[in-house]
């Protein structure tokens, strides 16, 4: 008895062809998922990078404009490049209740697509008396 035992416990040693190609279909399956999370952890660095940039771009109007001529009331666009990437920069300056400040609204955005932005800073100046 010790002998049949010992017969059908080696043929039951390997995986059967249904079983290798579940294993292999479930394998599949998870790569596919982890793959998916990496490409999509790719494009979110990406968008953060260039809401980064923008951002910058943004508070360098706001510093040209604290450093230079108090702002006349009015809108102005221009481009600027932040790590070899040109954004499209639009300025928006409007008067208040009070003279003595001016509101300043700037909007950074992608040249490709100006109704998308990627940055919105606004910011209060006040006279420089």
């Amino acid at each position: 008895m010790c002998a049949w035992w010992m017969s059908v416990w080696q043929a039951k040693r390997g995986f059967t062809l249904l079983e290798v190609l579940v294993a292999l279909a479930v394998l599949a399956v998870a790569l596919a998922a982890a793959m998916r999370m990496a490409a999509l952890a790719t494009d979110t660095a990406g968008q953060v990078r260039l809401r980064v940039l923008a951002n910058w771009v943004a508070e360098n109007q706001l510093v040209t404009l604290r450093n230079g001529v108090w702002p006349s009331v009015g809108r102005r666009n221009g481009e600027a490049q932040q790590a070899g990437v040109t954004l499209g920069w639009e300025e928006v300056v409007s008067g208040t209740p009070n003279p003595n400040f001016r509101r300043v609204q700037v909007r950074v955005y992608d040249p490709a697509q100006p109704d998308y932005a990627w940055a919105e800073v606004v910011a209060f100046l006040p006279s420089q008396r």
